[in-house]
Parts: C-alpha cells; sequence; structure tokens
C-alpha cells in the first residue's frame, strides 16, 4: 500500500477550558483538516469518535477536561486535498486587521466562506492550510459566496465564544455597500419584515417574507443615485440568512447581479456596464470587546470591478475606502 493510504494512529485528547463550550463536530472538522464532514458525522454515528468512552451525538457540547477518542483516519480519506496556492496568498494578503485573538479579512467575490454543497474548499480552507501551525481557525459569521467585504475568522476558542455573543446581542455594528435596480424610494429609510427559509422542490434554498419567519429589520441610506440604479449603505439590525437581497427584493429594487432574487432585465443591462458577479459589500464590522473596553472598526475597500462600475455610473469620484482597525 502506498504511504497516502497508512492510517494515522488512534489519538486520545484532553479538552482544554479554550477548547470547551463548541460542538463536537465543530471540533472534529477543524482537528481533522481535510476530512469531509459527511464523513465527520457517519464516525460520530458509527460510535468510533468517543467522548468520556461514550458515543455523542454532533450537538454534543464539549467540556473542559473530556477525553475525545479520535480514530485513525486514512489520508486518502482526507479530500478534498489541498487548496491552491494562489488562493491562499490572495487571502494573506485580503487581511484587513489581526491580533492574538481574531482577523477580518477582506473576503473575494466568488469564493465561499467554507467547503460544501459542491464546493471543495473556502475561507476557511484555505487559511488553515496556509497556517498550518495555527491551533485554532474558525469562522465567526458567513457571507454568501458572490458577497465580499468583512468576514470575521476567531483565532481562540475563547474569542469565538465573545464574539458569537456580540452577533446574538447585536453588538456588531455591520454595514453593507450595495448597488440595486432603479432609484431607490427616499422615504424608504428601513425595512421591517420577517424572512422564512424555504427549500423548493428542486433543492434550491430561498428565502421569502412570511409572517411566520423570524423577526429581520435592515436600514438603509442612499449615498448615490440616478434613474438607472442607486447606491445604498445598509446596516444589518438583525443577520438573517440572504437578509439584504431579500430586503431590497421585496422594495422592488433588489441588488444587481443577485441571480436568485433580483431582475434579469436589470441585470443584463448592468452586466453590460461591467458589472461582474453580484454588487453586494461587507463593508464594515464595528464592536466594542468586553473584556477591555476596546472599541474595533474595520472597513474593507470594494474591489476594483465594484468601484469601476460605480465610475461608469456616475455614483462616484473614483476614491475609495481604506481598510482599517482601530482601537
Amino acid at each position: 500500500m502506498g504511504s497516502d493510504l497508512k492510517p494515522s494512529r488512534v489519538k486520545i485528547v484532553e479538552i482544554d477550558a479554550d477548547q470547551a463550550d463548541q460542538r463536537i463536530d465543530n471540533f472534529l472538522l477543524c482537528r481533522l483538516k481535510g476530512v469531509p464532514r459527511t464523513r465527520i458525522y457517519r464516525l460520530l454515528r458509527r460510535g468510533e469518535v468517543r467522548v468520556n468512552k461514550g458515543r455523542v451525538k454532533p450537538a454534543y457540547r464539549l467540556r473542559a477536561g473530556d477525553q475525545v477518542r479520535i480514530p485513525p483516519i486514512r489520508q486518502a480519506e482526507r479530500v478534498p486535498g489541498r487548496v491552491g496556492g494562489d488562493l491562499c496568498r490572495r487571502l494573506e494578503a485580503a487581511i484587513l486587521f489581526e491580533d492574538a485573538r481574531f482577523l477580518v479579512l477582506n473576503k473575494p467575490r466568488g469564493v465561499a466562506v467554507h467547503g460544501g454543497s459542491g464546493i471543495s474548499a473556502g475561507v476557511i480552507e484555505a487559511l488553515r492550510q496556509a497556517r498550518p501551525d495555527a491551533r485554532y481557525l474558525e469562522l465567526v459569521h458567513r457571507l454568501d459566496r458572490e458577497t465580499s467585504g468583512c468576514l470575521l475568522i476567531a483565532k481562540k476558542r475563547s474569542a469565538l465564544r465573545i464574539l458569537h455573543e456580540l452577533m446574538r446581542e447585536n453588538r456588531v455594528d455591520k454595514r453593507y455597500h450595495l448597488l440595486v435596480a432603479g432609484r431607490w424610494p427616499v422615504d424608504c429609510r428601513e425595512v421591517d419584515a420577517p424572512l422564512h427559509k424555504n427549500q423548493l422542490a428542486s433543492g434550491e434554498r430561498v428565502v421569502r417574507i412570511s409572517p411566520v419567519g423570524k423577526a429581520a429589520r435592515t436600514g438603509f441610506r442612499q449615498i448615490a443615485g440616478m434613474e438607472r440604479a442607486t447606491f445604498l449603505e445598509a446596516v444589518l439590525h438583525t443577520g438573517r440568512t440572504h437578509q439584504i437581497r431579500v430586503h431590497t427584493a421585496h422594495v422592488g429594487h433588489p441588488v444587481a447581479g443577485d441571480e436568485k432574487y433580483g431582475d434579469r432585465d436589470f441585470n443584463r443591462w448592468i452586466r453590460g456596464q461591467g458589472l461582474q458577479g453580484m454588487f453586494l459589500h461587507a463593508f464594515s464590522l464595528a464592536f466594542t470587546w468586553p473584556e477591555s473596553g476596546e472599541r474595533f472598526r474595520v472597513q474593507a475597500p470594494l474591489d476594483d470591478n465594484l468601484r469601476e462600475v460605480l465610475v461608469r455610473l456616475g455614483l462616484s469620484d473614483g476614491g475609495q475606502e481604506n481598510g482599517e482597525g482601530d482601537t
């Protein structure tokens, strides 16, 4: 048998305080880099992974002192394999702010935040590959594949807990820049409409406005406008899946380039103006670190294509904000 098929040995890992309070499936995904999510769940279902000599479900939350048995994993099972070096370098170059607790990077459009659903690898897999000695790297939140901008990644389990708590309590100020179809109504400064996830017969996931949905509220401010399109800033007061995309479409002014919720004729026209993909950009994140009172504010510049579209439409002077991290 070739060396790439040799199984690793059984490992017993004792959970420390920094690793505690995370789900066992997330712990294994981080620990067994490259092993598919489906394989992780199979290991748990079959009892090949055990905690304190007992079976656990994927949702089990680890405690300090837990003894986790990790079975031999053949290296050949560690697909999808290596991430391209170009993506690793792009992401390292896109880091806007970093300290010992977390980092913020300017996620490129077209790059998924993680692998799955036919996508071999995303941001988190690429970063883990680029930093093989990093003990902990975990997504704090997610961005759609075609959305660019500020993506927050924890470098410590303790930091992830704090950042998740800030997110749950809406203490993270999240602002987006976006281009929408048509002239945005001047009196529409907020959309408050509940959102409900649906799955079509085809398996496609969509989000709809529905009275049975979860509360969702988005604030809007016009930056520049014309008859055919408006450049907006959006503030998320809640963090629902596809929230901005569905709320703008609900008003009748969908996001430019949005293939799921957008306007086909407008998308055809805006592509003629040079837009590649969707114009939705996570422009800034701001929050206060609860333990120290430090204030963080990070801004992500638009990529060249988005900036050039604004210039072509006369909605920008061509300038752009610089990424920054303030404390």
